[in-house]
Parts: structure tokens; sequence; C-alpha cells
């Protein structure tokens, strides 16, 4: 059976990111919650939740000894398939801009900004439930057609420097991706953990894929 490493590094989003990964296992992968460089590198799948700010997510994952480290490795060594989850895909970035400038782990070359709209009437955070567009037939996001709505809720989103890099989009003010997907890497802005059924699906999709 597969194992899938669920980082733990103190996100809020981590235990609805567990319960919804068990659920979409249905039995066929492990699903292990750790900071464990060890397991983290031995796994065969890794799952990066997030919910915050950038920097405190950032300060928060360096914190764990070794586990970026461990990722890189099982990532980029190994090839293993990777999905990070709102603040999770967010830290894919080269750089985060709140709060001042902070590095991330820069495996998707391009910045976190804050969302900006023209319309007054436009509320950031974005919060709720929101249709996407452009979706690419990427295997992890195939599923999920043009006007499938899922669950958002942030005021920054990750601009990738090159837009091959973009598996799907969403407008709230102004258009900026929902999801990324470069090789065995792939995030999502939106809560998949939040969004239902095709958010299931979606993580489904990520347990079978092979890149």
């Amino acid at each position: 059976m597969q194992s899938v490493a669920l980082i733990n590094y103190g996100s809020g989003n981590l235990r609805s990111a567990e319960k919804a990964l068990i659920r979409a296992a249905d039995g066929k992968s492990r699903i292990v919650v750790t900071d464990d460089p060890d397991v983290v590198a031995a796994a065969d799948r890794i799952v990066l939740p997030g919910v915050g700010a950038f920097a405190a997510c950032m300060a928060a994952l360096e914190a764990r000894p070794g586990v970026i480290e461990a990722m890189t490795e099982a990532v980029h060594g190994k090839g293993a398939p990777f999905l990070g989850i709102c603040v999770g895909m967010q830290l894919l970035a080269s750089r985060g801009l709140e709060f001042g400038e902070t590095p991330g782990l820069d495996w998707i070359a391009g910045d976190v900004r804050r969302l900006q709209s023209p319309d007054p009437a436009v509320k950031i955070p974005h919060m709720g439930w929101n249709g996407l567009t452009g979706v690419t037939d990427h295997p992890v996001f195939a599923g999920l057609k043009d006007g499938q709505t899922v669950y958002f809720t942030h005021s920054f989103a990750f601009f990738p420097k090159d837009a091959g890099d973009v598996a799907a989009y969403v407008e709230h003010g102004e258009r900026f991706p929902a999801a990324v997907a470069r090789g065995n890497v792939a995030g999502v802005q939106f809560h998949p953990e939040k969004s239902q059924g095709p958010g299931l699906d979606l993580l489904a999709r990520f347990l079978e894929w092979r890149p």
C-alpha cells in the first residue's frame, strides 16, 4: 500500500485535509500525518496543506528540522507526486510578497501577491464558492470542467512566471491561477477538503496520478 505524507507544520486545515484524503483513498493508500524527515523522504506521495500568511507558514515549515530537505529529496530526487493546498500551493513560489518579501520553495518560479480589484464591491478576502475557467487536461484536474465551483478562502494568490504552469484559473476582481502544475508537482488555491464531491474526486485522482 502506498504511503502519503501529509506534512504537519501546524497548518489550520491539517485535520480536515487528513479526513478528506482518507475518504478519497478508500483504503488504498495509507495517510500519514508527519513532520519526521525520514518518513517524508520515504513517502510515495506528499501533500502540503496550508492556511494563513505566507511568511508565517514558510517559517513554520522551516522550523521543522530536515522536512524541506526531505520533501525535496522525495519530490525532486525520486519523483514522488506532490500536491500543495492553498498556502501549501503558494509556498511553491519563488517568493511571497505579504508583509515584506519572503523566499518560498522556488519549485515553480513566480510571486505570491495580494488580490486586487478595481471594483470596491468585490470583497477581499475571497471567500466562498467560485467557478473555474481554463481548466487543462492535466490528469489531476481533468475532472474539473470549466464552470465547476470549488471553495476558496484567501487574500493572496500565486502568479507563476510561466503561464504554462497554470492548470486552471478563477476570477474574483481579477483573473488569477486556481491551480498549477509542473512535472510531478501540482497545487490548488482552493480547498478540495471543503469542495465536497469535486474536491474528493480531485484528491482521488492525485492519489492515482502517475506523472
